[in-house]
């Protein structure tokens, strides 16, 4: 079978580009060969390779991966709260903090913001899509949540799917302004989230470790956040603080080392995306975007 690229649209030059998949190599046995896929059966479901690399990414011998990395992947030093030569380990650098402003916060008290840098699928009905990253394979919130009266909550809700490779910023953000409640941890495996794992087996998304908050925001009603670990992501940090609230932008929380995946799910009727997000995830094609610039606005409701 011929191996199907990964695409993406970039917002901010119009182009449709193809991504650069770490480890695709891997990847792709891992996930489309037989033999790779008992083998990720195995061990992602113990998170045994997850923790052995870890381990290894928060060990002093792994900064020097730090530079070759840089430059592999053009990352943009300049947006580094702090000097690329003083991070210690290869983790330190991937869930770094950015400068203040390298990330401006789209205005509007109506508007809604990303909550990561990646790529992005959106949904205007969970529930009539046609398919997330392929025709015909779906995921009910009830399965996401682990929660079937919070599912009916927000049935027939608008859905994002923010996917973060290994090159992006790492640390999520709230994409409205609200009040967090107390964040509950379900459990799960380590599978991989890239869009060849996903369009093989979606349900990795539902599988996978995760972490669950809703924030009650002002002109949105209740919005449900999940981060979603994957392989090599074993630790999901929640930075901020349960009951205190947020300010649209405000740092949530960080992954550590590997790909992973933020899902957020707004109430029938409380949100309309932007057309152009719209456009591109009807052919299950992901836009790149990033934190805090615009992702769609709030419908007020009588």
């Amino acid at each position: 079978m011929a191996k199907q690229a990964v695409q993406y649209f970039d917002r901010y030059t119009g182009e449709v580009k193809t991504e650069r998949v770490y480890g695709e190599r891997w990847l792709r046995f891992a996930y489309e060969n037989p033999v790779g896929r008992f083998f990720v059966w195995l061990l992602a479901r113990r998170a045994l390779f997850s923790k052995w690399y870890g381990w290894k990414m928060n060990k002093r011998a792994s900064g020097t991966l730090i530079f070759p990395f840089i430059v592999d992947y053009d990352i943009d030093v300049d947006e580094f709260a702090k000097s690329a030569f003083d991070f210690k380990t290869f983790n330190e650098f991937f869930y770094r903090a950015l400068k203040p402003g390298a990330r401006p916060i789209a205005p509007g008290d109506d508007v809604a913001v990303f909550p990561a840098d990646g790529r992005h699928l959106a949904f205007a009905n969970v529930e009539t899509a046609d398919g997330f990253y392929a025709k015909g394979k779906k995921f009910t919130l009830a399965q996401l949540f682990q929660d079937e009266a919070l599912a009916q909550e927000f049935a027939g809700g608008a859905m994002l799917i923010s996917r973060l490779c290994p090159v992006d910023y790492h640390r999520f953000h709230f994409p409205v302004a609200g009040l967090p409640a107390e964040s509950r941890l379900i459990q799960g495996s380590l599978y991989s989230v890239s869009p060849l794992a996903l369009r093989r087996r979606l349900e990795y998304l539902v599988e996978n470790k995760r972490v669950l908050t809703t924030i009650a925001a002002p002109g949105f009603g209740t919005v449900a956040m999940v981060e979603i670990g994957a392989t090599n992501v074993g630790t999901i940090r929640q930075t901020h603080v349960p009951g205190r609230a947020a300010k649209k932008g405000e740092e949530k929380g960080l992954f550590t080392f590997g790909g992973s995946c933020v899902v957020t799910v707004f109430q029938r009727g409380r949100l309309t995306f932007d057309a152009d997000l719209l456009a591109q995830s009807a052919q299950q094609r992901e836009t790149y975007a990033r934190m805090g610039d615009r992702l769609g606005v709030g419908t007020r409701q009588a």
